[in-house]
């Protein structure tokens, strides 16, 4: 099932499954119980360059809070995006015969969070760098590696583009891990004493 929406100014197209939210609205002192489809998934155009970015990361935040995202893992997700469109436009050519590349995300039933970028491919292949203190740049599949459970690049045919993916956890964000770790090593240090 495949839906065209627009998203301001770039076209939008939600894929798969919906799951239900349902609310309830009062009126006139009667409550009416409402249903609206959350999409499990998503694909949008972006433009190639930082124009697109916001309005992806808007729309991604919005639409896995509505299908019951954790506020962590929205977090990271949106990170993540931010990160592998800022290198698509830094670092590849657009998608053929367009200006733009191609953000799309998915929850399993799980809730497991999939996030790709689609772009035309760059004369090299994506590989984490070690940059050094002082550069600007450099650090954005680093950030990628820390956040997300895996991460890969899968070539399409020519014509195709080049797609960098990552796997979220639906469990928790890079927040509660750091959390989880310090009470860890807080509890060990009272042990010490």
């Amino acid at each position: 099932m495949r839906q065209d929406r627009w998203g301001g100014r770039f076209p939008a197209h939600s894929l798969g499954a919906f799951i239900p939210w349902r609310g309830a609205k009062e009126v006139s002192g009667v409550a009416l119980v409402v249903a609206q489809e959350v999409p499990t998934s998503s694909t949008m155009t972006v433009p190639h360059g930082p124009a697109g970015v916001g309005v992806a990361r808007r729309r991604m935040r919005e639409e896995l809070l509505a299908s019951g995202a954790p506020d962590a893992v929205v977090d990271d997700a949106v990170l993540i995006l931010s990160e592998l469109l800022s290198n698509a436009y830094r670092h590849a050519r657009p998608l053929l015969n367009s200006q733009s590349v191609r953000a799309s995300w998915s929850r399993d039933a799980q809730g497991e969070l999939t996030i790709a970028v689609t772009d035309g491919g760059g004369p090299t292949r994506p590989l984490p760098a070690t940059p050094s203190v002082s550069a600007r740049g450099g650090r954005g599949l680093a950030i990628i590696s820390a956040l997300a459970r895996d991460w890969g690049v899968r070539s399409g045919s020519p014509g195709e583009g080049v797609t960098v993916w990552a796997l979220l956890p639906a469990s928790s964000g890079f927040s509660d891990r750091l959390a989880a770790s310090l009470q860890l090593d807080l509890a060990s240090i009272d042990e010490l004493a």
